[in-house]
């Protein structure tokens, strides 16, 4: 099968033509896959060249980096070169209307998930159509909570539709890692395969999605669509995902965790639910004032 490199100028991400119907986007930001501003002005560029083709039909997202398929924000980064962005096409900021799009998109998303999807690679798991995810290799958590973070990309309104609110709130309140069986389990994900499986089984049933008729498959998912959650749920997260940046608390889970190893290579990063308990510590008296 003969691939071709799309036209988009993406030092982090990749994106090829299997077929006129049939495209692999590649994240590839080693070492870790974290994403920071210029990841998110990829993902945008790349919507919008997937936007801009009347053929494709199926989209995979998967990761040339071992170990992680997509991780957590980029904590090194200055916050601001994020929250400057303009409005993306919904209204709404760049990395939430990203996903938005994807969900609304007739095209059909797949994710490919070998690694860790931490925080944004859940949100982006949640936002495809489907995902398939290596038993051995994969795994799943929303981590923000434990550092006194809230989410920004929407796990909380599209989790409970798909798993239920007390699995949801379980996934989101204890920053637990969860490995693909688990995931599985909780209708989180698709399936969870054998990692000598996971690449033949998400690339026929990718062409075989690509082959029928486009107009059918872009009506199917409009109609099922009628159950996302509404703009105004994302937007609630990311505010207050933003918010909870500011909070000392937030700025000193990340400088503990950092202390011990977050965001290079190694221990923390992937036992990152573990560390996550062992630097918890109790609130100071404003959790309920803040929530109200």
């Amino acid at each position: 099968m003969t691939t071709s490199i799309a036209p988009v100028n993406a030092a982090q991400i990749r994106i090829a033509r299997r077929s006129p119907a049939y495209w692999r986007v590649t994240i590839d930001n080693p070492p870790i896959n974290v994403m920071g501003p210029e990841m998110v002005r990829e993902f945008q560029e790349i919507l919008a060249t997937i936007e801009g083709d009347d053929q494709v039909r199926v989209v995979v997202f998967d990761s040339a980096v071992d170990g992680y398929f997509l991780n957590h924000s980029d904590f090194k980064a200055k916050l601001e070169d994020l929250t400057s962005m303009p409005a993306g096409p919904t209204g709404l900021p760049q990395w939430p209307d990203f996903l938005v799009r994807l969900t609304r998109s007739p095209v059909v998303f797949i994710a490919l998930i070998r690694g860790r999807a931490t925080g944004n690679g859940s949100e982006i798991t949640l936002a495809c159509d489907m995902s398939f995810a290596s038993s051995e290799k994969t795994i799943i958590s929303q981590w923000e909570v434990g550092i006194g973070m809230v989410a920004g990309g929407g796990p909380m309104a599209r989790l409970p539709r798909l798993i239920g609110r007390n699995r949801a709130l379980e996934v989101l309140l204890s920053s637990e890692d969860l490995n693909a069986r688990q995931a599985e389990q909780y209708g989180y994900i698709n399936r969870a395969l054998p990692d000598s499986d996971l690449d033949a089984y998400v690339e026929a049933l990718a062409i075989r999605i690509s082959r029928f008729d486009q107009w059918a498959i872009a009506n199917t998912k409009r109609l099922v669509n009628a159950s996302l959650p509404l703009d105004v749920e994302i937007s609630a997260g990311w505010s207050a995902c933003i918010d909870s940046l500011g909070r000392s608390a937030a700025q000193e889970g990340i400088k503990a965790l950092t202390a011990r190893g977050f965001q290079s290579p190694g221990e923390v990063e992937n036992r990152l639910g573990y560390y996550l308990g062992q630097i918890a510590t109790p609130g100071k008296g404003d959790a309920n004032k803040s929530a109200r």
